[in-house]
């Protein structure tokens, strides 16, 4: 190979396999010049001792790596290329919502009077944000149908810990020690029975029937006087809402136990029903899933719990108590569950989703959720049957997301997934639920347009094309890693660099 031959394979390989700043370094190299100021530098001298012990300190400079200014914009301009994103391309990842997130809600989250609070100022000086925060657990109040929000809880996770915990407090008030059984759905989420036994209950799986669907008279087959509660989703995690969901509540409470509503799928039900009118007592939202924040990539969550009048008492603390004109965090409840979150919250998280409720308005978030339901129902409608099969629902009109089942087997839905990533957008959720054979689960959002869903239904539909023809082993061939070895990248797990 040439020069020239030799210098564009060196391009391509920079762009797709970026290599780490230590690599790119060469020793001289440097970028902007920060100037010395003396001052500083004679108070860093006399404080290092006090401040860093001796076996910590380096006896020389840090080996950071050398380099021009414009090489560490390049460097991370590439990476940022190189990283998918809803605002890049259709990110259908069914059971996490991941919409699109209106800018004027981050402006008003990275506003100056919200980047510059600081978590320890004291009340006084901080009541508009107390304001904000106390408005949003009344409109959180309003669209669940619950007496009371907490909104400290940092994610759905932390969020369903929460109420199981205080399911659990509440029964020992009541002297009902002796209910530690929790049921929940063989579709739910992975986090409800791991929230459970986390909170010291034995977990009761309550099985679907072929429909997809917890009847009641599976229910009842598992309440024991030991129910201390059920733990339910609606829609469920197969976009389907369940139509028994006001008798399993009366059982449940007949039982003496309490209900929980795993608000993952909330986004279906804005404006159309509430929680809180279907029997349940506690309920976890994942504000960003639902109400305008960017979700996944490990990034900052909120999940605030409702709880219904009898349970108010136990939420976490703090709660914001307007007194008044004035707000303050209160701390001093007896009952409560206590503090699960440092600080108050991830509060620019609960400022977007603030204005965005504000910006829509109820009748806004009512077409949400029914732009969503008809997305996921266009979509399905677009799949060609005899590549795809609705293997749950019996007719049942699905919610905000679908599940399909590729036919075929044999790992089709992964291969299918892998070929997607080809096409600039992104996979939905695979074998999940797990009650559904090679499940591809898809939640086109209400934010994609009729276009983006028409090309989404086609991709997938050529896509079981090439997998019939035995097409699709080797995907995907676009990408900047390409396809990997599955096992090797989650075991042996490489953390840092050795320079």
């Amino acid at each position: 190979m040439g020069q020239a031959g030799k210098g564009e394979a060196r391009y391509r390989q920079a762009f797709w396999d970026e290599p780490l700043l230590s690599e790119l370094g060469r020793k001289g190299r440097l970028g902007f010049i920060v100037p010395e100021d003396p001052k500083i530098k004679a108070w860093a001298a006399s404080k290092a001792g006090k401040l860093i012990p001796q076996a910590l300190r380096r006896s020389g400079d840090a080996p950071l790596p050398e380099l021009s200014e414009l090489q560490v914009l390049r460097h991370f301009n590439r990476l940022s290329q190189m990283n998918f994103s809803v605002e890049t391309g259709m990110y259908p990842l069914g059971s996490c919502t991941m919409k699109y997130n209106p800018k004027v809600s981050e402006a008003i989250a990275s506003s100056p009077r919200m980047r510059d609070a600081h978590p320890l100022q004291h009340d006084s000086t901080v009541q508009g944000l107390l304001q904000v925060f106390h408005e949003l657990s009344e409109m959180l109040c309003e669209i669940t149908g619950m007496k009371r929000f907490a909104l400290s809880t940092a994610a759905g996770a932390q969020g369903e810990f929460a109420g199981v915990l205080m399911i659990r407090r509440y029964l020992r008030d009541q002297g009902r020690a002796d209910k530690n059984e929790i049921l929940v759905a063989d579709s739910a989420h992975g986090t409800n029975p791991a929230s459970a036994a986390m909170a010291g209950f034995e977990v009761v799986k309550v099985p679907s029937n072929e429909s997809g669907l917890v009847t009641i008279e599976s229910v009842k087959s598992k309440v024991t006087p030991r129910t201390a509660g059920m733990m339910l989703t609606v829609p469920n995690t197969l976009g389907l809402f369940e139509p028994d969901v006001s008798e399993i509540s009366k059982a449940v409470h007949e039982a003496g136990g309490l209900m929980y509503y795993d608000g993952a799928n909330m986004n279906a039900l804005l404006g159309k029903a509430r929680p809180g009118d279907m029997g349940f007592d506690v309920v976890h939202l994942n504000l960003h899933k639902t109400f305008a924040t960017p979700h996944g990539g490990g990034g900052p969550g909120a999940g605030p719990v409702g709880a219904a009048a009898s349970l108010q008492d136990y939420l976490p603390v703090p709660m914001v108590e307007k007194s008044g004109d004035e707000y303050r965090l209160d701390y001093a409840r007896p009952r409560s569950v206590g503090r699960l979150k440092g600080f108050y919250a991830n509060s620019a998280i609960l400022l977007r989703a603030y204005s965005y409720i504000r910006l829509l308005g109820a009748d806004g978030l009512d077409n949400v959720s029914s732009l969503a339901v008809l997305g996921a129902e266009y979509l399905l409608s677009k799949l060609d049957t005899q590549g795809y099969s609705i293997p749950v629902g019996g007719g049942i009109r699905r919610k905000h997301e679908a599940i399909v089942s590729v036919k075929g087997g044999h790992g089709g839905a992964g291969k299918i997934a892998k070929a997607i990533l080809d096409y600039g957008v992104h996979s939905p959720t695979v074998y999940f639920p797990l009650t559904v054979e090679e499940a591809l689960m898809i939640e086109p959002t209400e934010t994609e347009t009729v276009e983006a869903l028409d090309d989404y239904a086609a991709m997938l539909n050529g896509l079981f094309k090439k997998l019939k023809a035995g097409e699709l082993e080797d995907e995907p061939k676009n990408t900047s890693i390409g396809k990997i070895d599955e096992v090797k990248a989650s075991h042996p797990l490489t953390l840092r660099v050795k320079w």
